[in-house]
């Protein structure tokens, strides 16, 4: 039977150094993402983000909610990076207050040898800045609910908890987000390896989705006055979405309305459920659609197999970027996104 310190060493591998993982904060399935919530330093950090987080003063401010990444510091995956070098390509510039330990800078690939910089920058964690509107980058995430790229780095004057845990996150499908030690483990084994949550897995899944949906509902009803508009972007299918989704949206986008725990249906909800278009969802599945065809198009010019089962391995997989959200074919739509959002503010 596998132990939770089997996998300790899987999760130590994923925080970069200098950072370290709390052997404390590992949260490997629904079960532990509910207790998660009494843990000391996720508890005190989720009631400062509900009710005392403010982002920087001045304005216009636009907010930018990302999905939160395997690798941490979050800004060193390859998604994040991705992400944010569309971002400066776009014109948006870190305002340099973020800047991280020098030892994070062994992640960046070379890049421009005449410009280390500006590949530097991509790991600033500060506001980012264009033509005088701020941008502020806010991570979602299980169990930390919302991480203000400001405190990805450092939180309360020391390690945030955002650099210190590991959570494969709340992905039945995934086949790995179980905790086989634990005396209320439901969970069923295939004859592949991977695991099918059983009636716990599923209830305590409902518990910590609705807890996490209620606390970023409250830190976005709150600070939401600060901005001009909120956007997300967020894979489709996976949990980071659901959080937000209104019931219309849920159902449009074939998402769960509920999971059958211990006690038969539970029902799920989301932020906007609460606050309808308090935050704008993207991408949109007309824009998903339109990224895939271009990305045949990019794969074709490229030599690259073009086919549609090689086209949807490749756009599942960000070509590299870990999820679809770092293609290139789908960050134009983010960036045009922001383009409009920053016209109409100024």
């Amino acid at each position: 039977m596998m132990d939770k310190g089997d996998r300790f060493a899987d999760s130590a591998s994923k925080i970069k150094a200098p950072f370290s993982v709390d052997p404390s904060m590992l949260f490997y399935s629904p079960q532990e993402n509910v207790d998660a919530f009494e843990h000391p330093r996720i508890a005190a950090y989720l009631e400062w983000i509900a009710e005392e987080w403010t982002p920087p003063p001045g304005g216009p401010r636009i907010a930018l909610i990302i999905p939160c990444t395997k690798s941490k510091p979050y800004p060193t995956s390859r998604e994040h990076r991705g992400i944010n070098a569309a971002l400066m390509a776009a014109g948006w510039v870190p305002d340099g207050s973020g800047t991280p330990p020098t030892e994070l800078y062994k992640v960046l690939d070379d890049g421009n040898p005449d410009d280390p910089d500006n590949d530097r920058r991509l790991l600033d964690v500060g506001a980012m800045t264009r033509d005088g509107v701020s941008l502020d980058r806010i991570v979602i995430s299980e169990p930390l609910a919302l991480v203000p790229y400001t405190h990805v780095y450092e939180w309360n004057g020391s390690q945030s908890p955002a650099t210190s845990y590991d959570d494969p996150g709340l992905f039945e499908a995934r086949g790995t987000s179980v905790s086989p030690w634990r005396a209320d483990h439901t969970a069923t084994r295939g004859a592949s390896g991977r695991w099918t949550w059983g009636p716990a897995e599923r209830g305590a899944y409902v518990s910590a989705h609705n807890t996490l949906a209620d606390v970023i509902h409250r830190t976005l009803s709150r600070v939401g006055p600060s901005y001009a508009a909120i956007g997300a972007w967020t894979s489709p299918g996976l949990t980071h979405r659901s959080f937000l989704m209104g019931r219309a949206q849920r159902k449009a986008e074939g998402l769960a309305m509920s999971r059958r725990g211990p006690d038969g249906p539970a029902p799920l909800h989301g932020v906007c459920d609460k606050t309808p278009g308090i935050v704008e969802i993207l991408p949109s599945t007309e824009q998903m659609a339109q990224a895939r065809a271009d990305l045949a198009d990019r794969l074709e010019r490229e030599g690259r197999n073009h086919s549609d089962g090689a086209v949807r391995g490749i756009y599942a997989r960000g070509d590299g970027h870990d999820t679809p959200l770092g293609l290139p074919e789908l960050l134009t739509h983010l960036t045009a996104w922001l383009d409009d959002q920053a016209e109409r503010v100024r």
